[in-house]
């Protein structure tokens, strides 16, 4: 008698055409050229809840982006009527700006005070001073007028522990001894302190967050993983971790503490705290504010968000991401924390030009960079893998303390390991100059006499800068401690600490890149009439530049384990100054990459998500098989059917166990189980909470009243309960497919458009779904992997 439903299902393709209902409850057409309906209707704001995601969901990124359009168009159309919306309209505009602004802020002070704290704390394990408990060593001798310029760390106002203590008369090897224990005591009191807190107040505060980051940019949820007291916690944790000797590193952290002071920000702002969409946009810039405050490198920043951690960059969010970057190390440099003008520890300035063949070693370390990187990876997962399935991941405390107690034990001794690893990175780095105290510039003239100036020249023409008694100890103490270094760093990362990988990274490049640059050096002074060196290192002349090889190193080894390209050799030259050498740092990068892409093509990163199971889409995973989007759907043939909803023919009470029997994150909506033509898409949080609404607040609803999704009313016998209108949580225009379209298109539109689900139809009917948790496991099964490694929708 009536055609309503079938109706309103009819016109809904057509954008021009709007529906009115006569005085018998039928549908018309009425054509409006000029202002054509909407395909998603707007969210009522006043139902809580409505438009909001549970967690460990992903979010609908076509649905958020749509709301931000209607409040742009709502905005708009209201300033042109009042002098008042026309001012929130100019306010809102320049929200996203002052937002940038205070993470610049915020963030460039954190770090600040967490450079300081980390310097301090370091130094604590050997002693302390005496004008002052919160100088750290090198601060407290500046002051000091009986210190000298070649022993410049030793002064009488720095006492190390035992000396405190005037009972205790213990000289050599028992003062050894002391200072040992003393080292070892306050190490794994610090570790101690920041696995505690982690697990008692924060547990999403260990790791890096990199892995983390990039899975919440590409749109899943993960509540409390940004919060205020993950804030806190990483941000007290992480100097305690990097203070206990362990090796990790703050700067992957730091990129967590700049995320959540973004989206403890966010929660200021109406336009950021109610769109997940636009606040990822901000968690981009807070990514490039992250790098640029823990390598003093905005422009390199900018560049790592957008290579590396980023889903969706617009080119607003670019110049947003700019201007907080600059923010933050403009703050940065304001605090100065290591009292030198510069942003990191380890900046550094070369003079000396390199030459073309020497682009042959600088291959060499990408090569090794690239093997480090391969290994790094598959050693770490394979440890990683081991303690999430054996009673080792049962006590991370346990594990944390026995590694710290370690770490310090074979560290100590050896002097290389003992001091921080951005000091070692600062010293491998280093130029040798003139009175330069380290002993990787204590080199020895043809006589045999030793010289604090490299720049004397030894009666053979030679030049001075022959290797020494004391160069050959740090030589062979480098290499145990580059082999320690990568043995510890593959323990380390994962552990329930905060754990960054970038500087333990480098540390190792800086390493083996110093043993070639001094071996090359060295080749070079002693062959200088060769063929090779005759052309370009004259004798006397430092034509070699072992700090150059370390930064080349630290550079290539950093790329194999994350396989940064762009973005890394832009941090570099940032921290150098000099655009001299961005052609080895590119070589170096781009061999690494290679290398270690041969031997896997996952960084630590992607390895780390795909083994917590995120749902995380690769964007630089190629698809190539053949197949359709009827082999991957759901249901498939001999599953019980698709669970579905009807547009009009529903109680409450069918709707209400349909969610209770199942787990699924939404419903489609069809005209009838007999014909199953698609209406649209209902999320299952919105249906929940618009039927707890109904129930709650409109009055007369019970059990058997039934569930509308029509744009127009069905006729209905005055005694029946008062229906429940749902059209305005219904999306109208879900994404769909036919069973033939191929699964390369239907992966590139997920990628491209972060859908959660597409519906399969033909000829209109629907046939199935495919979420992204399918596309992931079919994926896995495509390159033999275990498909039952995705945990999450």
């Amino acid at each position: 008698k009536h055609t309503c439903s079938l109706s309103s299902y009819q016109f809904l393709s057509s954008p021009i055409v709007s529906h009115s209902i006569d005085s018998k409850c039928r549908c018309k057409a009425e054509w409006r050229p000029n202002n054509s309906p909407k395909l998603l209707d707007l969210l009522d704001d006043t139902v809580p809840g409505i438009g909001t995601y549970e967690d460990f969901n992903t979010i609908d990124w076509v649905r958020e982006k749509s709301k931000d359009r209607d409040r742009h168009r709502e905005i708009t159309n209201k300033s042109k009527q009042s002098t008042v919306a026309l001012l929130f309209s100019i306010s809102d505009a320049f929200s996203g700006w002052l937002l940038m602004l205070l993470i610049g802020l915020m963030s460039g002070a954190l770090a600040g005070g967490i450079d300081i704290a980390a310097h301090w704390m370091t130094d604590l394990k050997e002693g302390v001073c005496l004008n002052g408990f919160w100088f750290n060593h090198e601060h407290c001798c500046w002051a000091s007028n009986e210190t000298t310029f070649q022993e410049r760390d030793k002064c009488p106002q720095w006492k190390s522990w035992i000396l405190l203590f005037p009972v205790c008369v213990l000289q050599g090897p028992g003062l050894y001894v002391v200072n040992y224990f003393m080292y070892m005591c306050w190490a794994l009191l610090f570790a101690f302190l920041a696995v505690i807190l982690v697990r008692a107040f924060a547990p999403y505060a260990c790791g890096s967050g990199i892995p983390e980051i990039k899975t919440i940019l590409s749109g899943f949820i993960i509540r409390g993983y940004l919060g205020k007291w993950t804030l806190i916690i990483k941000t007290i944790t992480l100097v305690l971790a990097v203070s206990s000797g362990l090796s990790l590193g703050k700067e992957g952290p730091l990129v967590h503490v700049a995320c959540c002071c973004a989206n403890v920000l966010c929660h200021f702002f109406t336009k950021y705290r109610r769109n997940e969409a636009k606040r990822r946009e901000v968690l981009s810039a807070a990514s490039a504010v992250g790098v640029s405050v823990a390598f003093g490198a905005p422009i390199g920043g900018v560049l790592f968000s957008l290579e590396e951690v980023s889903y969706y960059f617009p080119l607003k969010t670019l110049w947003r991401s700019f201007f907080a970057a600059l923010v933050a190390a403009f703050t940065l440099r304001s605090i100065n924390p290591f009292g030198n003008s510069r942003l990191v520890l380890f900046y550094v300035e070369f003079h000396t030009p390199w030459h073309l063949l020497e682009l042959i070693p600088f291959v060499l370390l990408g090569i090794f960079g690239g093997l480090w990187g391969a290994f790094f990876i598959r050693a770490n997962i394979a440890w990683c893998r081991l303690r999430k399935n054996t009673c080792l991941g049962h006590y991370p405390v346990l594990e944390v303390v026995v590694v710290t107690l370690l770490t310090a034990f074979l560290a100590f001794p050896i002097e290389y390991t003992r001091m921080s690893s951005s000091e070692l990175i600062s010293e491998l780095f280093n130029d040798c100059g003139l009175l330069d105290s380290s002993k990787l510039c204590c080199y020895t003239s043809n006589s045999g006499s030793a010289s604090g100036s490299v720049n004397a020249t030894a009666a053979n023409g030679l030049g001075a800068r022959l290797v020494g008694p004391d160069l050959y100890t740090a030589m062979w103490q480098l290499a145990l401690a580059l082999l320690l270094k990568m043995i510890f760093t593959v323990v380390t990362f994962g552990m329930k600490v905060p754990s960054g990988l970038f500087i333990p990274s480098m540390a190792v490049g800086a390493i083996a890149g110093r043993l070639l640059g001094v071996c090359m050096e060295q080749l070079a002074i002693r062959h200088h009439e060769g063929d090779i060196f005759r052309g370009w290192c004259s004798p006397g002349a430092d034509c070699i530049t072992p700090g150059l090889y370390a930064m080349v190193g630290a550079a290539a080894c950093l790329g194999g384990v994350t396989r940064m390209t762009v973005s890394l050799v832009v941090i570099m030259f940032e921290l150098t100054g000099g655009l001299e050498y961005i052609v080895p740092l590119m070589a170096a990068a781009m061999t690494s990459k290679w290398v270690a892409d041969a031997l896997g093509r996952e960084s630590i990163y992607e390895a780390h998500i795909r083994l917590n199971g995120y749902p995380f889409l690769e964007a630089k995973e190629e698809f190539r098989h053949k197949t359709l989007a009827t082999d991957v759907m759901q249901p498939r043939r001999g599953d019980p059917l698709l669970s579905v909803l009807t547009e009009s023919r529903m109680t409450v009470e069918e709707v209400e166990r349909l969610i209770a029997d199942t787990t699924y994150s939404g419903f489609p909506v069809v005209i009838s189980q007999q014909s199953p033509r698609l209406v649209g898409f209902v999320l299952r949080r919105d249906l929940v909470i618009s039927l707890e609404n109904a129930r709650r607040n409109q009055e007369g609803v019970v059990s058997m009243s039934p569930i509308l999704f029509t744009e127009c009313d069905p006729p209905m016998s005055p005694s029946a309960p008062p229906a429940v209108k749902l059209r305005s949580i219904l999306d109208l225009s879900p994404f769909t497919v036919t069973v033939h379209t191929p699964m390369e298109i239907v992966v590139d539109i997920f990628r491209k458009l972060g859908l959660r689900q597409c519906l399969v139809i033909q000829n209109g009917r629907l046939l199935g779904i495919i979420t992204k948790k399918d596309i992931l496991k079919h994926m896995a099964q495509m390159a033999n992997r275990d498909p039952d490694s995705i945990l999450f929708n």
